[in-house]
């Protein structure tokens, strides 16, 4: 089905943590707005109505708003959850506090982990399935409405049923939740095969806990957000952004909260995939910088790497699908310093907003990656900050001297440049772990750049890597909520098969990926999006029996043969360990369904307003200014805004706009396609 154009008033909104951004995208008037705001970290709805209000945008003229949101990501990483309760199989409580055989660091015995729930809130009643989905013990009803009656009097919110095996017969868990529906006092149940139906228990189990401990505030907070636009006229669909990258309605999307973790990043990168597609750039490396972290991610084909065994902190694995994204610590407000072993390093702690990098003029003292890009040219010092905190260039010159340069024997010039350079280093390996560690080689990609402090290093970054191009999409500090704007319908389904592949039902099989199919089907259609057509993708997890991990495995249709599986795995797993084991028997654990909702085109050609374009690229110059690229050199600077349609660049070259600033080294030619996305193919490495 060929895609149409999408019409009508629609708002991309992305709270970050520091901002929040908007894209308003109004097909019939043929334009644009955008806005940025800072984040009310208190109540995000505030934000988010401000960042409506600040783009002038008609909410009860607006066809739909899709909205990226941290509140699950923060509550979990920052452990602000809701008190939950656990029942499960007498003799498991422990499950969640057992783990695997794992160390909060790999030497020493050192760190610390906290369960998600306390061993006094995890209780045990009788019941027991087997493996094979045989009910050996019946479920103790009246045991389990004393489990329930204790969890409600100790002040639970929220309620885990997580039954041994239930993967394989989930009879016993979901008569424990029509008996838990009677007894608990709100609708927050969560039972772990209607969330996550795979084996491994303790990652089952996981998942099912990160869920229940976010769901009421998740609920309070869409439901809040919900009344709040209702109140200002707006009479459509509220939609939020999963971190696979799809879209549910907010009516629905706290049965399913943990899905929204991470969908701040997941946003990102699908707006990423979507505007490599139209530049016919499908393979992609993403790299998005932001104040204190980088966040990388890999596309092959315009389809992003999804996972289902995302860890985001120690013991914390979410296995839910997630757009594989991986962070390092190296973000804009990075702290350089010189350690205790006399070596420069940069980051992971971070200036954050306040007191913020020097440059901020908010009170930091520490010199940062921002700052070094400020003292070597790079940023704008007109937008040096210089009110209250009286900074200026000197300020910044003698902090590199004092703090890094005379520790190392170097000049503050020669300081911020290596400070950049260990930068570059660091993000670079980022890259490298969704790429070379993956078996891909990253030549065979271009590097696409966002986020507030992505295009400043980006063509660095992929010189270090030997990428041949990149690509900086025409707003790449909003990158995240036009993720929002252009995101799919997606639901994606698993069900655990779990025997060697010889002794598989292939009818089971092929019935297992038809019901994924109808089931995902259904929920698309009772979604009130119009899609433009329906994309339905399969995929297998196999493993050699005696291994631990799991390889996943694409497969063409929904009745594979035990022959295709065979091959297709032995293919796929010589492709990435370059080893073929034809003396041990594979084994089928997972299969996997996704169904995605296609929507209409988005005109990304009207991120920048044709209106502000200037006839010749002589006209786009606005100033001239010494920049650092291992000497100081003469570099024109462009405002992005003015660039002539069919501008093309040669670097050195500084080029300026809104929400961030790229970087082209001496070597480096841009052109500028149709969308407006400057796509920059790098000069010989000096």
């Amino acid at each position: 089905m060929t895609r149409t154009d999408i019409t009508g008033s629609f708002a991309g909104i992305d709270v970050g943590g520091t901002f929040t951004d908007l894209v308003h995208y109004d097909s019939r008037a043929g334009r644009v707005k955008l806005a940025k705001v800072p984040t009310t970290l208190d109540n995000q709805a505030h934000g988010v109505l401000a960042a409506l209000d600040a783009a002038s945008v008609d909410i009860a003229a607006l066809d739909l708003i899709v909205h990226g949101t941290t509140t699950t990501t923060n509550a979990v990483l920052e452990r602000q959850l809701c008190k939950t309760g656990l029942i499960t199989t007498h003799g498991f409580r422990d499950v969640l506090e057992l783990g695997r055989r794992t160390r909060p660091h790999p030497y020493g015995m050192s760190g610390q982990f906290r369960p998600l729930i306390p061993r006094d809130l995890r209780l045990e009643v009788p019941e027991r399935m087997l493996a094979d989905g045989t009910e050996y013990l019946a479920l103790d009803e009246d045991a389990l409405r004393a489990a329930l009656r204790q969890l409600v009097d100790a002040g639970c919110e929220a309620l885990v049923i997580h039954f041994l095996h239930a993967y394989a017969n989930p009879a016993h868990e979901r008569r424990a939740g029509e008996i838990a529906a009677q007894e608990w006092p709100n609708g927050n149940i969560t039972m772990g095969h209607a969330l996550l139906s795979e084996s491994r228990e303790y990652e089952r189990g996981v998942t099912a806990a990160v869920n229940a401990s976010v769901q009421p505030l998740l609920r309070r907070y869409v439901e809040r957000l919900a009344d709040r636009l209702a109140d200002r006229g707006y009479a459509s669909d509220l939609l939020v952004m999963n971190g696979n990258g799809g879209m549910v309605s907010a009516r629905i999307v706290a049965e399913e909260a943990a899905k929204t973790v991470m969908s701040g990043p997941a946003s990102g990168v699908m707006a990423a995939a979507y505007t490599g597609r139209r530049a016919g750039i499908p393979d992609l490396l993403t790299y998005d910088m932001g104040g204190t972290s980088t966040d990388v991610a890999m596309i092959r084909g315009a389809d992003p790497a999804v996972s289902h065994e995302i860890e985001i902190e120690y013991a914390m694995p979410i296995h839910v699908p997630m757009v594989d994204v991986r962070t390092v610590g190296a973000g804009g407000g990075s702290i350089a310093r010189v350690n205790a072993a006399g070596l420069l390093q940069v980051g992971p702690d971070s200036a954050g907003s306040t007191p913020g990098p020097i440059c901020y003029g908010k009170g930091g003292t520490e010199p940062t990656i921002s700052d070094a890009n400020m003292l070597l040219g790079r940023m704008n010092p007109d937008r040096l900050n210089t009110g209250a905190g009286g900074v200026t260039l000197d300020t910044i010159r003698d902090a590199f001297a004092a703090r890094l340069g005379a520790p190392l024997g170097l000049d503050a010039v020669a300081a911020a440049a290596a400070v950049l350079q260990i930068a570059t280093a660091k993000m670079a390996d980022a890259v490298r772990m969704v790429s070379i560690s993956l078996g891909e080689d990253p030549r065979d990609f271009a590097l696409f750049a966002f986020g507030g402090a992505g295009p400043l290093h980006a063509c660095a970054i992929a010189r270090e890597l030997g990428v041949p191009r990149v690509l900086v999409p025409a707003r790449p500090g909003i990158t995240n909520a036009l993720g929002c704007i252009v995101a799919d319908l997606r639901h994606d389904f698993v069900q655990t098969i779990n025997r060697p592949l010889d002794l598989c039902d292939m009818e089971e099989v092929h019935v297992a990926l038809a019901a994924q199919v109808a089931q995902g089907t259904a929920a698309v259609e009772t979604e009130r999006v119009d899609i433009a057509e329906l994309k339905v993708s399969h995929s297998v997890d196999m493993q050699f029996i005696g291994q631990t991990h799991l390889l996943r495995v694409p497969i063409p249709d929904a009745s594979p043969t035990r022959e295709d599986l065979q091959k297709l795995f032995e293919e796929a797993y010589f492709r990435r360990f370059q080893v073929a084991l034809p003396e041990i028997r594979p084994a089928l654990v997972n299969v996997n369904t996704s169904v995605i909702g296609r929507r209409p085109e988005v005109d990304l050609s009207l991120l920048i307003d044709a209106s502000l374009r200037k006839p010749t690229l002589a006209d786009a110059q606005t100033s001239t200014r010494d920049v650092w690229f291992d000497g100081w050199t003469d570099t024109p600077v462009y405002w992005r805004d003015f660039l002539p349609a069919s501008a093309t660049l040669s670097g050195p070259a500084i080029v300026e706009q809104m929400d961030c600033t790229l970087v082209m080294e001496p070597g480096d030619v841009a052109t500028q396609d149709q969308d407006g996305n400057l796509i920059v193919t790098l000069g010989p490495r000096p």
